[in-house]
């Protein structure tokens, strides 16, 4: 009679290399699921998402694409390298147009990246208040929005976040319930409230 069926033999889980995976690692590996994110070397799976999750990234995609000025481009769900050990995945974009090269591109350099937007789900609670935006400033990412569910309407709740360039970390520029107007990174104007509408 043949050995004991274990768990450990009835799955293969993957062992994760000594000094942890690397940017190379994650833009190689064979079947890593959609929007995998490499934090601190450790490979980060995203769980289902919301629907408010969807309709928050089409509302702002589509407000932000309205007033880009023609140097600077909006981009969805894109991996942006920080160094071997890093590379998130924000939910929007706003880059460099120089650095969208071909269609077939992955990801962005962090240099290239101006404005950084995170909505956050139940899953990525520390993640999108925390460990991100630490690693967006400290990286020198000029701009940062944190995107939650208002519990009462379920509208979007836009919290903006402005570089200071000596300290390196992000300075509140106000909290945006049903009107998002900002003149930085660029003239913006999104009526939050649309998200019903998408």
């Amino acid at each position: 009679m043949g050995g004991l069926m274990t768990a450990e033999i009835a799955h293969h889980w993957p062992v994760p290399p000594q000094d942890g995976y690397t940017v190379d690692d994650l833009l190689t590996l064979p079947d890593l699921p959609p929007h995998t994110e490499l934090i601190d070397g450790s490979l980060v799976f995203v769980s289902p998402q919301r629907i408010f999750h969807s309709m928050a990234i089409d509302l702002l995609v589509n407000g932000l694409r309205r007033t880009v000025p023609p140097g600077q481009k909006v981009m969805r769900e894109m991996t942006v390298v920080i160094d071997r050990h890093n590379a998130p995945e924000p939910d929007v974009l706003v880059v460099r147009a120089a650095s969208v090269r071909s269609r077939e591109q992955t990801y962005f350099q962090v240099r290239d990246v101006l404005l950084a937007i995170e909505v956050v789900s139940p899953d990525s609670v520390s993640r999108d208040t925390d460990t991100k935006p630490h690693k967006y400033a400290k990286a020198g990412i000029p701009f940062f929005w944190r995107v939650e569910m208002t519990s009462a309407d379920e509208l979007p709740l836009v919290h903006v976040f402005e570089l200071d360039k000596i300290s390196h970390t992000y300075e509140s520029m106000g909290t945006f319930h049903s009107r998002l107007k900002l003149s930085a990174p660029f003239d913006i104007d999104i009526d939050l409230t649309a998200i019903d509408e998408l």
